[in-house]
């Protein structure tokens, strides 16, 4: 690491010093800013986050905790690429991974190209903020014409003895006409306090098709800050499918640029939230050319006295004739008290499109309840099969059997923990 921290390339260091400008230019947002009106970030920014260096002791047993057999495994531990704890046994053929501090200093791979090139910096301050301080990460690269079909899977570890904070990065670039599968968990120690902001840029090269899911179960009392940025190229497929059930403040800014013809997104998501969580989501897609399509599911859960934002934004270009553009966003308050804050927006420029959008915010259908209890289920049990079907929309669509199942399980023992339900039966018999 020191090497890097005292002599990183050129180009790396010109980064960081360009973003630590727009940083400084901008700070922490506030209330005050329209993106950020409900989401109160003074807890993170008036505290003193010491950068985490280095491993912490439960870092292996978290890891071991959620193993995907027969993935490759990368872990990344405080910001840091973690080999010990990594297992690229399974490694294919025209995939090449390494930490980015070793590929951003042989300067192979065109890492130089995307790496801190995918995002605006001046419209996303917590990424100028992780490329100001930027040191290591991974590179997942896929050559032209390569089927991957061993899952790649990212966990990425935060905490310590102390609160800390760490700036974990990752950058995808899938080759023309090569196919990905990757997953990222982010996982940190129960009951710890930590600043989690992290960023991952996507390269989607054209007829490229790379599917990312992320699986954030961070502790109860961290503050998750995520921007994922993807760049779509002409006929390529980029899929987005995350879920959150952990931190106390979750931010997460999903960007995705249709840039070349035909090009095509998937974007899903499902979140829990229960005491007085906040979870944010905002989306933008932007379909640049004609003939792009995009399809969009956001779905959320709240109890207690938790909180929730959905801004999800489509933007149809001037020359984007063809586009179609589909967005959902639905929500069940199981509390009086839950709240959210749902706001689709539309922006089209185009004339000849089909775009939609719809935002659906309520409770669990009574007369739904009452069916199936009729039909000798417990209200409890009845309401879990609900809240099952609801979020199970989202889930299904994981294409990596053991990591839905993992998530799958989570999900629901989370949701029996924050609202003293029951099991459903086929995720208890499990």
């Amino acid at each position: 690491m020191e090497a890097l921290v005292q002599a990183p390339p050129a180009w790396v260091k010109e980064r960081r010093e360009s973003a630590a400008k727009q940083f400084a230019a901008v700070g922490f947002p506030t209330t005050r800013d329209e993106d950020w009106r409900f989401t109160n970030v003074k807890p993170i920014a008036e505290a003193n986050w010491p950068l985490a260096r280095g491993g912490f002791k439960q870092a292996e047993a978290l890891v071991a905790s959620v193993n995907v057999p027969g993935a490759v495994r990368l872990v990344i531990v405080n910001g840091e690429f973690a080999a010990g704890l990594s297992d690229l046994s399974a490694l294919p053929k025209g995939l090449r991974i390494a930490s980015l501090r070793d590929r951003a200093r042989d300067a192979t791979d065109g890492i130089e190209t995307h790496l801190g090139k995918v995002f605006n910096l001046a419209t996303h301050p917590f990424a100028a903020l992780n490329t100001s301080l930027l040191d290591d990460g991974v590179a997942i690269m896929v050559t032209k014409g390569a089927i991957v079909e061993t899952p790649i899977h990212i966990v990425i570890v935060t905490g310590g003895d102390r609160p800390v904070v760490a700036h974990p990065r990752v950058l995808i670039v899938a080759g023309e006409n090569s196919q990905v599968r990757v997953a990222q968990t982010f996982i940190g120690a129960q009951g710890s306090a930590y600043f989690n902001n992290a960023v991952a840029e996507v390269v989607v090269g054209p007829s490229a098709l790379v599917q990312l899911y992320t699986d954030q179960r961070e502790s109860d009392r961290a503050f998750h800050i995520a921007n994922i940025q993807a760049h779509v190229e002409t006929k390529g497929v980029f899929e987005s499918h995350a879920f959150s059930t952990g931190a106390r403040i979750m931010r997460h800014d999903i960007g995705i640029g249709l840039k070349g013809e035909g090009a095509d997104c998937t974007m899903n998501g499902v979140y829990l939230a229960d005491g007085e969580r906040l979870m944010d989501t905002h989306t933008s897609l932007d379909h640049a050319v004609p003939h792009c399509t995009s399809h969009e599911i956001y779905k959320g859960i709240l109890a207690g006295k938790s909180k929730a934002v959905f801004n999800g934004r489509i933007i149809v270009q001037l020359d984007a004739q063809k586009t179609d553009a589909k967005q959902t966003n639905r929500a069940l308050l199981l509390s009086d008290d839950a709240t959210i804050n749902s706001n689709p927006q539309l922006e089209i420029f185009a004339d000849d499109v089909k775009c939609t959008h719809g935002a659906a915010v309520g409770q669990l259908d009574e007369e739904a309840l009452f069916y199936l209890q009729a039909r000798g289920l417990t209200r409890a049990d009845a309401r879990d099969m609900l809240l099952h079907a609801f979020a199970g929309e989202v889930i299904a669509g994981l294409q990596i059997p053991a990591l839905r199942e993992q998530i799958e399980t989570n999900f629901f023992a989370r949701l029996r923990q924050d609202t003293g339900g029951h099991a459903p039966q086929d995720v208890e018999g499990r």
